[in-house]
């Protein structure tokens, strides 16, 4: 039995066929699934002889009808997908930057029966910075959905542990960028800028290839697959 094969059958014993029924004449459950796969095919880079990295946030487009069918199920049903689609990344030596996440969306130009999936890779991020800390913070950057604060004399991003905010992207070197800020802890009286370490990559600020240049509120600096943006907030 195919591993597509196994999670249809557990949808259907986990809702009693209730699921099946809503989606005969519509999009069906394992069509999505085996979309998710392929997504990951023809997205996968290689990063050694074993390793290959693939998508890891997911967004499957539907008509609205379809959406409608699936709403009452949809935490079950990207669960199950989920753990579908890291049994078969196991298998083929795919690795995910970060943790998966798949997320359904109704789509205007869609039919019903017919959908579409957005992938990107989007790189785990972790720091030692405190909800404290952020929260008193007049600039922050905004990396991957989470937050860490941008405060005198500043701090190191990379993969490697030593760095002050870490980036699991294999296109981020250990100590690849130092942001450096300045001046009073308050609002537009800092000074923010950022400075390559000799990283293998390379930066870009807002498109710009740069090794060390002055940032602003809204500047995206942009390393390996992964952008941040500085945001200066006002004062409290």
């Amino acid at each position: 039995m195919s591993g597509l094969q196994r999670l249809e059958q557990r949808l259907e014993q986990m809702i009693s066929g209730a699921f099946a029924k809503a989606f005969r004449s519509a999009v069906q459950p394992v069509e999505i699934s085996a979309a998710l796969q392929r997504e990951c095919d023809n997205n996968a880079q290689i990063l050694s002889r074993d390793r290959r990295l693939v998508p890891n946030d997911f967004h499957v487009e539907l008509a609205q009808t379809d959406l409608d069918r699936l709403s009452p199920y949809d935490t079950a049903l990207a669960e199950e997908m989920r753990t579908q689609l890291t049994a078969y990344a196991d298998q083929q030596s795919y690795t995910f930057p970060g943790p998966v996440a798949i997320a359904f969306e109704a789509a205007e130009d869609l039919t019903t029966g017919r959908f579409r999936i957005r992938s990107r890779a989007q790189a785990k991020v972790t720091s030692q910075a405190t909800h404290t800390q952020v929260g008193r913070a007049r600039a922050i950057l905004e990396v991957n959905g989470t937050r860490h604060p941008l405060q005198p004399p500043g701090l190191v991003v990379g993969r490697g542990t030593e760095a002050d905010v870490r980036i699991n992207d294999p296109g981020v070197s250990r100590r690849h960028a130092e942001f450096s800020v300045a001046g009073a802890p308050a609002g537009a009286g800092l000074s923010i800028s950022v400075t390559d370490l000799g990283s293998t990559n390379g930066l870009l600020v807002d498109g710009h290839r740069t090794t060390s240049t002055q940032l602003h509120d809204g500047s995206q600096v942009r390393i390996g697959n992964t952008t941040m943006t500085v945001r200066v907030l006002e004062e409290g």
